[in-house]
This record gives structure tokens, C-alpha cells and sequence, in this order.
């Protein structure tokens, strides 16, 4: 198939996040309805350089199906092609005039040294990138979520409310380890909407170093409090971003046999991080005479596929037609942004990047009012619950919530 206008081929990388068949749908339709041919190019960057590019021919129909659904039709692959692999066949010979990629930042550094690849070839290709992360942690302007946060948070919000169902109905705790790599935006984001009593996330430790002792004695802490308080049951909220910010020693010190990689550091993704800080909580009750029962619970892939909610379908939508708006204004090289008054704009990787070129790491901001008081409406041990607290812990100053974190 063959258009006047040419092609726009469209790839998504990395990992799944609901709004993606949103935003490939509605890319799809815009472009469609003016008259251009568009190419959904299946594994990401990995078999365009090839001899046989696995791609599927979009229409109204396939646009029209998939808009809704969670997953990405399109298959998705974290392949990252070393410019050796470059190669302009597949561009010229479907005479591809814009390449629109959906995942992260690695992704769009790909896209931009590609098609700069291909205009040193003489081949002119524009590109234009959606971000895309459950995580939450791209630099996008204000607190503008990336796409597919709300839904994985409003999907692990519901998984969530069950355990905490469960810890009320059988009196038991449940330690829950959110997905979320450096950034604790999800952990944060479903804790507080299920009133966990205490939320672990990297961004509270600005003043000490992040420890497993340091962790459970907040865990322990926040147990007691609830004795204080007639509540034998909770559950404990932690994201798997505190383990970037620990040294390999201190990972190690847990007693789990890890498996390694090249570099010698523990490959985290091979274990249940949950399981982690159930046996050493277990361990450290067990310690201190305190009778708790308490389950682990991880909850990461089960969010990333499910259905989009109102919020992303209306979002992702305006993404897809966006790419559409900047790409007539002449924009490439860019991110597009919908702003939270609706404007859409071109953002580029040169103004999100740090020094050394890599795109800055967006972390919750501990120095806002919503979270000061969420923060201190958490379940923890403070000054005057220490006389009572003795019933239970033989020093309480240590458990602590604020003299454990330094503030």
C-alpha cells in the first residue's frame, strides 16, 4: 500500500503500559483520515535493520479495535541498536516520512541518533516520541503524570484495598512492594489512596542512608502504634526504588542468595522484594516478643496491562492526535506534551537532560504541602506514645519515625 503523502511508522519500547493501543489508535485514526499510510512496526527497534521487518498495515478498522484495550498490540522489545546496525532500507523502501516512537527515555535517544543516522544517509525522517511509564518519574512539566500511571495506580489501588480487606478481616499485616525503579510515585500514590498506616519510599531518607535496619524499625514502629491505637492489623507499603539507593553490601547483608551480573551487582529482578522484607520484619518481631503474622504481597506486572482508565483513554488519546498538531508545525527530535490547560507542545531531550546527557529521574517532592501532611497523618510512633509504647519495645525512641529518618 502506497499514499501520496508517505508513511508514518509507529514502534513502542521497553515495558507495557495501559494507554498504549490509545495512543497507537488514535495516532492511527489522524493520520489516516488525511490520506497518509501508517506502519505499526512489531518488537521495537529489532527488526526494522533486518531483511524481513515484521510490521502490520494500519487501518480505521485495526485503530478502531484496539483503542480501548490494555497491553500494546503492537509487540514491545528493550532491544537498543548500536548505530553499527543502522541501516536505511526499511525507510526508503516504504518511503517512511515520520517515525513516532512510544516508551522512555532510552527509547527516544535511540529514535533521535537514528534518524540523525539517516540524515548524514540522505534520508530525511523525522521523529517524534510519546513518553510512556507507569513510574511516573519522567521530567514532564509541573506534575503532569506520564501516561499509564493513573491506570496502573488505580489498578494497584484496587489490589491494594483487597489485602488491606485481608489484614483487617484475618487480623493478619501484609508487606506490599511496589513496582516503581528509583522513583517512589506508585507506592506513594496507591499507599496514601488505601490509607496504609506506613509507605516506604526512597525520597524520605534525605537526611541517612537507606538500611534494611532502618526500614523495619519503621515497619516495627508503625505495628506498635497501631496496638496503641486497638489495631492489630495493617498493611505496609514499600517501593522496590529504596533498593537503587543501597549499596551492594547492605543488599547482600539481607541472607537471600541473589544471583549476579556481569558488574557484580545482585540481579534485584530475580526476587520477590516483598518476600525480602517479610522474613527480616518476621525475624525482628520474633526478636522483640511481638506476636504479628504478617504475608508478603508484590504488585508490578499485574498493573501494567490492564484496561486504561477514563483519565488515560482521554489522555492518550490527545497524545496520539498531538504527535499529528507538532508534526505539522514542523517539530522532530521531540517529546509531545499535553499540558494541564491543553496546549500541546514539543519538549526536547536537551532541556530534561542532566549534565551528562541522560534524561533526569522525576522524584516524589517530599517539600510539598500535600505530602507534609499526609506524611505525618501516617501511623508511626512519635514522643508521646513512648511510655506506651514500652509495653511492647524495650527502647521506642528507636522506632521512632522521625529520629529514625533524621528530621
Amino acid at each position: 500500500m502506497t499514499s501520496s503523502k508517505g508513511t508514518v511508522a509507529i514502534l513502542c519500547a521497553g515495558g507495557p503500559a495501559p494507554g498504549i493501543n490509545t495512543v497507537v489508535g488514535a495516532l492511527s485514526k489522524s493520520f489516516l483520515n488525511d490520506g497518509w499510510r501508517v506502519l505499526g512496526i512489531n518488537y521495537g527497534f529489532k527488526t526494522i535493520f533486518t531483511d524481513k521487518p515484521d510490521t502490520v498495515e494500519m487501518d480505521h478498522l485495526l485503530a478502531d479495535r484496539i483503542f480501548t484495550v490494555g497491553g500494546s498490540f503492537l509487540k514491545m522489545s528493550r532491544h537498543k541498536p548500536k548505530d553499527a546496525e543502522f541501516k536505511p532500507d526499511f525507510f526508503v523502501r516504504n518511503d517512511i516520512r515520520l517515525l513516532v516512537t512510544v516508551g522512555g527515555d532510552d527509547t527516544a535517544s535511540t529514535a533521535n541518533r537514528l534518524t540523525k543516522w539517516l540524515a548524514d544517509q540522505r534520508v530525511q525522517v523525522r521523529n517524534i516520541h510519546v513518553p510512556k511509564t507507569i513510574d511516573n518519574d519522567l521530567p514532564l512539566p509541573g506534575r503532569l503524570p506520564t501516561f499509564g500511571y493513573r491506570s496502573a495506580q488505580n489498578e494497584g489501588t484496587r489490589i491494594a484495598m483487597t489485602v488491606y480487606e485481608d489484614a483487617r478481616t484475618s487480623g493478619n499485616w501484609f508487606v506490599v512492594s511496589m513496582m516503581g525503579r528509583e522513583a517512589g510515585h506508585l507506592a506513594w500514590g496507591i499507599g496514601n489512596a488505601c490509607h496504609y498506616p506506613v509507605i516506604i519510599i526512597p525520597e524520605m531518607f534525605t537526611k541517612v542512608e537507606i538500611t534494611f535496619d532502618r526500614m523495619i524499625r519503621m515497619m516495627v514502629g508503625a505495628i506498635v502504634k497501631r496496638k496503641l491505637l486497638g489495631m492489630n492489623y495493617g498493611a505496609i507499603a514499600v517501593s522496590e526504588g529504596v533498593f537503587h539507593f543501597m549499596t551492594d553490601d547492605e543488599i547482600r547483608s539481607c541472607g537471600v542468595q541473589f544471583t549476579f551480573d556481569d558488574h557484580g551487582h545482585p540481579e534485584l529482578g530475580n526476587v520477590s522484594k516483598a518476600h525480602i522484607f517479610n522474613a527480616l520484619l518476621g525475624a525482628k518481631l520474633k526478636e522483640l516478643g511481638i506476636s504479628v503474622k504478617s504475608r508478603p504481597v508484590e504488585i508490578g506486572y499485574e498493573i501494567r496491562c490492564n484496561t486504561p482508565i477514563a483519565f488515560d483513554l482521554e489522555y492518550c488519546t490527545a497524545l496520539g492526535v498531538g504527535v499529528k498538531r507538532l508534526y505539522e508545525q514542523g517539530a522532530t527530535g521531540c517529546i509531545v506534551v499535553v499540558g494541564e490547560d491543553g496546549t500541546v507542545k514539543p519538549l526536547y531531550l536537551k532541556d530534561i537532560a542532566g549534565s551528562d546527557g541522560k534524561v533526569r529521574t522525576r522524584m516524589v517532592d517530599i517539600t510539598t504541602d500535600d505530602f507534609r501532611m499526609l506524611f505525618d497523618a501516617m501511623h508511626s510512633l512519635k514522643p508521646a506514645d513512648h511510655a506506651a509504647a514500652k509495653k511492647y519495645l524495650p527502647d521506642p525512641e528507636n522506632y521512632d519515625l522521625a529520629k529514625i529518618l533524621g528530621w
